[in-house]
């Protein structure tokens, strides 16, 4: 039952993030919603690890955390070259 309650909690944070990355007025704020979005799928997918006791998915939240690291490092070293 817990399970159901966390996953509709950081339902809508990701909901909440997907609106400013839509409608955030600059880039940054673009960015910054994304990454707090790619935080929240990580997330997702840990409680997808406990929820069906299967240790894979742990490996996967640590491979998409890496890779949204990344990407928000390279999105921002982008947006600081542009000015």
């Amino acid at each position: 039952m817990i399970e159901i309650i966390v996953f509709c909690l950081i339902g809508g944070g990701v909901l909440f993030s997907v609106l400013r990355m839509i409608i955030g007025p600059e880039v940054t704020d673009r960015i910054v919603s994304l990454d707090t979005v790619n935080v929240m799928v990580t997330g997702i997918i840990v409680l997808f690890a406990f929820v069906f006791k299967n240790e894979i998915y742990l490996d996967i939240a640590i491979v998409y955390g890496v890779l949204s690291f990344l990407e928000t490092v390279v999105l921002s070293r982008y947006l600081e070259a542009k000015k």
